[in-house]
């Protein structure tokens, strides 16, 4: 509710100041209007100019990246109609990662992107580093750059570069081709940058045993007495615990029928709860001590987790996945602490104050380079992985005297691809 009243505030702010603004003509030379959106620009761009300096290295970087978007394009694509393959042969149901909004990545409207300064943070820095990388070729390429800005719709929703269109369109189609794919090449690189500096980050987090709740098995005795998640047992029957093996120390020398106090703290307050136990329930274990119900976090399996998603081949893109466990499995991974503000990380020794602060920057740095990296890889225009394919069937067609054919081809690729996606949406809806 709060976040709810302070978005609508915001709107109403945002209309107000951007009514005044278009409707007084003023700042027409830095602001332009698309339908609500406010679009802040400035022509100032001898930045870019700099890079010029280094036009060879960054043709090489331009060449290496665009053979990657290339690669990254077809498999993508591939991954695409297999997964249209398989919503067909097994259709999902229309929730979760299937709902419409969550197709979309942008904090607030999709359900496992939050509103959070670390999400801000990342999402103007992945904008801005591939709208970055369009400018830079560009001026490598001597395509001359008219403006860059911000576009506005209450908060930052993107970036943009605006080159000179003829100069575009007279360029060699290498250079084309390597301007159209910096950006996506940016993005991959600062999304690598990222998860190297996660990786060792986390190698230099030490686990600790500390007993905290992660969840309560319903209608047992920790759910029955009212122990919540995210609370910190400190005493069982007035002995301090410090440990989750504290607290199965004390547990084995009970039995089901017993009463046990517990003391827990939850947000600095302290809580006293009476357990009646019962038997360990038949698929969990065959102990005969008493059971209490509770599910502890456990920082080990966290850490285990990560170390094999780090170790894979496709290590990166599992790490896509962490977002969607916690909100939809419930953190069976015990990786929301990447990602979310949560009680769990006193369960870490961490090197300095704001440490999880500063992972989170760079885990959301991670997930949106890497998420608008390879979806805009995608052969359709407008995206940039269009215009690549765009140039290449061009080039391929000029070759064989059939140009006329250009216009036909490249709407073909991009319609399919287009109905590709459609198909993933309304599947669920249709057949699941």
């Amino acid at each position: 509710m709060e976040w709810l009243f302070i978005g609508i505030i915001a709107v109403i702010v945002y209309a107000l100041v951007a009514g005044y603004i278009k409707y007084s003509h003023i700042w027409e030379d830095h602001i332009t209007f698309y339908g609500p959106i406010l679009a802040l620009k400035t022509e100032k761009v001898g930045f870019f100019d700099y890079f010029r300096r280094q036009a060879g290295f960054w043709r090489g970087y331009g060449t290496l990246g665009a053979i990657l978007v290339v690669v990254i394009s077809v498999l993508m694509s591939a991954l695409l109609v297999l997964g249209v393959y398989s919503s067909l042969m097994n259709p999902p149901a229309p929730e979760g990662i299937y709902e419409p909004q969550n197709i979309l990545a942008i904090p607030g409207v999709n359900d496992f992107i939050p509103i959070t300064y670390a999400v801000i943070i990342a999402f103007f820095i992945t904008l801005l580093v591939h709208e970055f990388g369009h400018a830079i070729l560009c001026r490598v390429e001597d395509i001359r750059v008219k403006s860059t800005g911000i576009l506005f719709a209450v908060i930052p929703i993107g970036a943009f570069v605006e080159p000179d269109e003829e100069e575009v369109e007279n360029a060699p189609r290498p250079s084309k081709i390597r301007m159209y794919g910096a950006g996506i090449t940016n993005n991959l690189v600062v999304a690598l940058v990222c998860f190297v500096a996660i990786v060792g980050l986390m190698g230099m987090a030490t686990p600790l045993s500390t007993p905290i709740v992660k969840g309560v098995y319903v209608g047992y005795p920790a759910d029955l007495s009212g122990i919540s998640p995210d609370s910190v047992i400190s005493a069982v029957d007035g002995v301090p615990v410090e440990s989750v093996h504290d607290v199965s120390d004390i547990l084995q020398t009970t039995a089901p029928g017993d009463t046990l106090s517990v003391t827990t703290l939850k947000d600095g307050m302290y809580s006293d709860y009476s357990l009646v136990l019962e038997e360990w329930p038949k698929d969990l274990s065959n102990k005969t001590s008493g059971f209490m119900g509770v599910v502890y976090y456990s920082p080990e399996s966290a850490q285990l987790a990560f170390n094999t998603f780090v170790k894979s081949p496709i290590g990166p893109l599992l790490l896509l996945y962490v977002p969607i466990n916690t909100v939809i499995d419930d953190d069976s991974l015990n990786l929301g602490i990447l990602a979310f503000d949560v009680a769990y990380a006193e369960m870490w020794d961490v090197p300095f104050s704001g440490f999880w602060g500063v992972v989170q920057v760079l885990f959301w740095t991670f997930w949106f380079n890497l998420a608008v990296g390879t979806f805009n890889a995608l052969p359709f225009i407008p995206l940039d992985g269009g215009y690549i394919m765009q140039e290449g069937v061009t080039g391929i067609l000029e070759k064989r005297g059939r140009k006329d054919l250009v216009p036909f081809v490249v709407s073909l690729i991009s319609s399919f691809m287009v109905a590709v996606m459609l198909l993933l949406l309304v599947i669920p809806y249709i057949f699941g």
